[in-house]
């Protein structure tokens, strides 16, 4: 419960929450046309939420007042017509509560929250951290439990028993580990308890598992494609599910592009932003420092698979 002593109403039932990429300028300052471009992108696909500030968003990157002018900038072109999530993500409690309460001030529907990281923490103490989160800002708070970045796996016992408590609205799952989603979603009460996947290669399988919906970062690229597959598993259709996800698969290869030293990261990010400078919605492709930037054969070989997935004709963008 929050200090008002009531739990706040999520807005989100589910579907397609894309996390959005965040456009820079070649000096590496919020790019703010584009950036609404991209909002205006995703809500013309019929997006279900948009979640600002996570992984794809380069959160870790940016200077705190560029987290909240994404923020500002992303609720103001949604209007109210899709709930908006903000990443509160940093090391450890009281830092992510200062996020929180920007959040709540610069526009967020609901919040999203990692583990703490850097620091040691053990499940009792996530536990705790999850609870001053929701008791310090009256909005909905959902756990993001991805391993490889913050080095702990939310145990789906630990799930469990905020949910059950109030203190979590929802979660959203980028671990991978199919076997502890179906134990969270065994466990919750998914009525009222949302479950979210960040796989984009296993979102049919997700949904099929009961999942409520998806936050894939490929989205960004191609969210036509993940409002369809969710339609389809919504209708019960999984052949039409299980065929937009083998096209979106082969999409995801864009992830691999990067062939010289550099991060899986680097190669994602810098793929996800070339491929909306090709379709049209944002206007460059720039990453944070230090991340590698593609090179002209890394763009090439991100066209070739955009082509490929009947995103791009052969030769000009495509809006």
């Amino acid at each position: 419960m929050s200090e008002s002593g009531r739990e706040p109403e999520i807005r989100l039932a589910g579907g397609i929450v894309p996390p959005l990429c965040t456009p820079l300028t070649p000096e590496r300052e919020l790019d703010v046309p584009s950036l609404e471009k991209l909002t205006g992108h995703l809500l013309g696909a019929g997006v279900h939420g948009l979640f600002v500030t996570g992984s794809t968003g380069e959160v870790g990157y940016l200077p705190d007042r560029t987290r909240q002018r994404v923020l500002e900038v992303v609720a103001g072109v949604a209007a109210g017509q899709v709930p908006v999530l903000a990443g509160v993500i940093d090391t450890a409690t009281p830092r992510v509560i200062e996020h929180a309460r920007a959040a709540l001030e610069h526009g967020a529907d609901a919040l999203v929250a990692t583990a703490p990281f850097y620091v040691p923490t053990h499940p009792a103490e996530i536990a705790v951290h999850f609870r001053e989160i929701r008791a310090a800002v009256d909005l909905p708070l959902l756990a993001y439990d991805i391993p490889v970045s913050v080095h702990t796996k939310l145990a789906p016992a630990t799930v469990a028993e905020l949910a059950e408590d109030g203190t979590l609205a929802g979660f959203k799952d980028s671990s991978g580990d199919l076997d502890d989603l179906r134990s969270v979603l065994e466990t919750v009460d998914t009525e009222r308890f949302l479950v979210f996947s960040g796989s984009e290669t296993m979102a049919d399988t997700s949904l099929r598992l009961g999942a409520h919906g998806l936050v894939p970062g490929l989205g960004n690229v191609d969210p036509d494609g993940y409002v369809r597959l969710h339609r389809a598993a919504g209708a019960g259709d999984w052949a039409r599910a299980e065929a937009e996800q083998a096209r979106l698969r082969r999409l995801f290869e864009v992830i691999r592009v990067g062939a010289r030293p550099m991060s899986r990261y680097s190669s994602a990010i810098g793929a996800f932003k070339a491929g909306l400078v090709l379709r049209g919605v944002i206007e460059h492709g720039t990453t944070s420092t230090p991340m590698i930037p593609l090179d002209d054969a890394e763009l090439a070989e991100v066209r070739r698979l955009l082509v490929e997935a009947d995103l791009l004709t052969g030769g000009s963008n495509q809006s």
